[in-house]
């Protein structure tokens, strides 16, 4: 005859066994679906990273509509953008501040690109390209408001 307190402890212990398994079948689930996840995020992460690198390497200067007219944006400097993206106009200006001796005044480099600096009309639109490239990263503006290049 078969001891009724072994009966007893073997079938309590199957019972632990039983909430163990199901414990552990749950984990096991939970951890399936946070590495399904992290695959999906990782294919995601793939595909943003491809599109930014394809971002960059297309940067430069869209064509875009300001008052019904059609204007080129200057790129921001990043690794990757090339000077040749930026519009002619803004390449001659690099071009002028970077053969300076010195840090320029936007009045110098208007004299070196031919534009009539004794006419306010004619320079303010000059300033603003320069301080477009040093928004954008392509000059520095010194506290003296004098343009440089960058390093």
């Amino acid at each position: 005859m078969l001891d009724p307190e072994l009966l007893e402890r073997i079938t309590a212990r199957r019972a632990e066994l039983d909430e163990l398994e199901e414990r552990l079948a749950k984990q096991l689930a939970e951890v399936r679906a946070e590495r399904h996840e992290l695959a999906v995020a990782e294919r995601v992460l793939e595909r943003v990273s491809e599109e930014l690198a394809g971002e960059r390497v297309s940067a430069a200067p869209v064509p875009g509509q300001v008052g019904g007219q059609a204007v080129m944006l200057v790129p921001h400097r990043v690794p990757g953008v090339e000077e040749a993206m930026l519009p002619p106009d803004y390449q001659r200006i690099l071009a002028v501040v970077r053969k300076a001796a010195g840090p320029v005044m936007a009045r110098q480099v208007g004299e070196m690109l031919g534009v009539d600096v004794s006419v306010r009309a004619k320079l303010e639109p000059l300033r603003g390209k320069l301080i477009r490239l040093t928004d954008r990263g392509w000059l520095r503006k010194l506290p003296d408001g004098r343009f440089t290049t960058r390093l």
